[in-house]
C-alpha cells in the first residue's frame, strides 16, 4: 500500500503538467484571438486558461523535478501552439519550422524517460 502511493502522486503529477500544457496551447491562441485584449471574450479565455495552466504546472512541481516540469510544460505548450498556428491559423509549416519542432518534441520525451521524478 506505502509503495503505491507516490507512484499515484507522480502519476498525477504527470497528469497536471500535461494538462497544464495543453491549457498553454488554448491560452496562447485566445490571447492571440482577443486582439490585444480588445475581444472581451478571448480575453477572459485567455486570463482563465493562462492561470489554470500555471497552477497545474506548480502543483505538478510537488512530485516532478522543477526542469523537468517547467520544459515539459513549455515543450507542449510550444509545440501544441505551433500545430494549432498551422492548423487553425494557416501558418507555414515548412519542413526546418517542422523538424524544429520535432527537436523540442525529442527533447520533452528524452526528459520524460529518463526524470526521476
Amino acid at each position: 500500500m506505502l509503495g503505491q502511493q507516490p507512484e499515484k502522486g507522480l502519476e498525477m503529477a504527470w497528469v497536471m503538467v500535461v494538462v497544464a500544457g495543453l491549457l498553454e496551447m488554448v491560452w496562447s491562441y485566445s490571447a492571440k484571438q482577443s486582439q490585444g485584449f480588445s475581444n472581451w471574450g478571448w480575453g477572459a479565455l485567455t486570463i482563465a486558461t493562462s492561470l489554470a495552466s500555471f497552477f497545474l504546472l506548480t502543483f505538478s512541481m510537488r512530485g516532478l523535478p522543477l526542469g523537468t516540469a517547467y520544459a515539459v510544460w513549455t515543450g507542449i505548450g510550444a509545440v501544441g501552439t505551433f500545430v494549432v498556428g498551422i492548423t487553425l491559423m494557416n501558418e507555414p509549416a515548412g519542413f526546418w519550422r517542422v523538424a524544429s519542432a520535432a527537436l523540442i518534441v525529442g527533447g520533452v520525451i528524452g526528459l520524460r524517460l529518463t526524470s526521476k521524478g
